[in-house]
């Protein structure tokens, strides 16, 4: 869980017990720039995957009881690196490939290439995540993820964190890192339209260059839904992220919730401290 500026792991050992990790957040994710619109969502970005893989890491050493074997930080980064080479490759470069020696010879249309381009890809994404959520041990990441929904949606409603209380919540939330997602897809239509049918090489290196930019309106895109998912066209539009979040959440059992409260009162409580 993550809080204004510390974030928390908790991890369920072998025995039974919930170990507890608590530190503070790095400055590059909790000050000024991380509050900058568009630059924010960069940010967001490499946090997502600098922080998350390290938790992955952390996380199976406690499971394993092999804390004493700590993850180099070489094969952190490394593992960092294939995941985005492979992401680049499989939804943005693929799909682009297929488009123009499939599809644009017999469609010589900017904007419609772009779109099949748009379907493809979230295609490969739909295909992807219905491919390793029928192994357990993703299901199992899933449940989690479900979990960690539950908790946050159960402490921005002010309903007190016990078990059988935040079971009643849904395991969607609008501000998902899934819906994020959907979202880059989506924009990434838009913007290479924009671009045209360059050469091959060009089209390869507008698509990697324009990454962060799409990220960065996606995570506009999310932040805005979330603050207005009251209003019935902005919940209209975030309706397809809410429902592929169905793929990428199962409903956790009582085990799996009492971990994720212990996160979120850890970090509640060390946001607390910190500001005292």
């Amino acid at each position: 869980m993550r809080g204004r500026r510390f974030m928390a792991v908790a991890v369920r050992r072998p025995g039974g017990e919930i170990k507890l990790n608590v530190k503070p957040l790095a400055s590059l994710y909790r000050g000024r720039l991380r509050q900058m619109p568009l630059i924010r969502g960069i940010i967001v970005m490499i946090e997502s995957l600098v922080i998350g893989t390290q938790v992955l890491f952390d996380s199976a050493e406690v499971a394993l009881e092999e804390e004493d074997e700590k993850t180099p930080s070489w094969y952190l980064w490394l593992a960092v690196g294939a995941g985005i080479i492979l992401a680049i490759a499989a939804f943005f470069i693929l799909p682009m490939l297929l488009t123009r020696y499939l599809i644009y010879p017999h469609i010589p249309s900017n904007v419609l290439a772009a779109l099949i381009e748009g379907v493809i890809r979230v295609a490969l994404f739909i295909g992807y995540l219905a491919a390793i959520s029928r192994m357990n041990d993703i299901r199992r990441v899933f449940a989690y993820h479900g979990a960690e929904h539950k908790t946050v949606n159960a402490y921005e409603e002010g309903i007190p964190l016990e078990v059988s209380a935040v079971q009643k919540f849904s395991t969607a939330h609008l501000r998902c890192g899934t819906s994020f997602i959907l979202n880059v897809l989506i924009i990434a239509i838009i913007v290479f339209a924009l671009i045209g049918q360059p050469s091959v090489g060009t089209a390869i290196l507008w698509r990697i260059i324009l990454i962060p930019v799409i990220a960065a309106l996606s995570y506009e895109l999310t932040r805005f839904g979330g603050g207005h998912s009251h209003n019935k066209a902005v919940r209209a539009v975030l309706t397809p992220g809410m429902w592929l979040q169905s793929m990428t959440t199962r409903q956790p059992d009582d085990k799996q919730l009492e971990v994720a409260i212990a996160a979120i009162q850890a970090v509640i409580e060390a946001d607390r401290q910190g500001s005292d």
